[in-house]
């Protein structure tokens, strides 16, 4: 590739990263837009589409939430104990379990999830919808399909991940107390005595924090995403794997950056 070859692609690849990321901002500005001000001019975001999202990205995903953060739980305890033991201080594996779950791995789980598991379905839909012209049939009734289609959804993200993120603090802080309490020999009460002493406010707050951001991160990605599709049933089935791909690349990056500012 000549240096004017390069050049060219990199200044192409640009302008479309730049043209992406303003869609996105346009796109949750006008979410966030009709949530906040679309009653005032008498076209609310309808609850029943809210608790009808809620079910599907929150309720629904309660048994694997709490799977998949009890198994981490349990994780962190064999890992803790395990290299601790070097030091001969198992018991300060609370410390690393707490933490660790509230303000890493608790939210980063159920981000990811999410992000596959709904990000994919909001995707999807909206790109089927844009094939099969509802979307335009909306706009033609006088229907803002952000309105109709992506406020609803970013409502109920808002709502129902820091909710899981909770229930998976929960999930995970009890998975590691089982098996650190039957491995080192500690009564639940005792352990749990000491989880409360360590854990803050703040240390639940900061999952609970990035959970919002990660709210915003998946439905604006999985909308945008969709209403981008192009090319039938073959282009919903590759910007559903782009959304998920960018949602959760999103994910992990947004945590790094938050994590790193936040620890300073």
């Amino acid at each position: 590739m000549t240096a004017k070859a390069f050049s060219a692609f990199i200044g192409t690849k640009t302008v479309a990263f730049v043209a992406e990321a303003g869609y996105f901002f346009l796109l949750l500005y006008e979410s966030l837009y009709w949530i906040v001000v679309g009653r005032f001019k008498k076209q609310p975001v309808r609850l029943h589409l809210v608790a009808s999202e809620g079910l599907k990205v929150g309720i629904q995903a309660i048994p694997i939430v709490t799977v998949l953060c009890f198994s981490v739980g349990v994780m962190l305890a064999i890992q803790g104990i395990e290299t601790l033991k070097l030091f001969g201080a198992e018991s300060q594996v609370i410390f690393g379990i707490t933490f660790s779950m509230t303000r890493e791995f608790s939210p980063l789980i159920v981000g990811i999830l999410i992000a596959g598991r709904s990000g994919s379905a909001i995707t999807a839909k909206i790109g089927t919808m844009l094939g099969a012209q509802e979307i335009d049939a909306l706009s033609v009734i006088g229907i803002n399909p952000v309105r109709y289609l992506v406020s609803p959804v970013l409502l109920a993200m808002l709502i129902m991940l820091p909710a899981l993120t909770f229930l998976g603090d929960i999930a995970g802080l009890l998975g590691g107390a089982l098996y650190s309490t039957i491995r080192l020999d500690m009564t639940f009460d005792n352990y749990l005595v000491r989880t409360f002493d360590v854990l803050s406010i703040m240390d639940l707050m900061q999952g609970l924090i990035k959970s919002v951001m990660f709210s915003l991160l998946i439905t604006i990605i999985a909308a945008s995403n969709g209403f981008q599709v192009k090319g039938g049933a073959e282009g919903v089935g590759v910007a559903t794997t782009r959304s998920v791909v960018l949602a959760i690349s999103s994910i992990v990056m947004a945590d790094m950056i938050f994590t790193y500012f936040i620890s300073r």
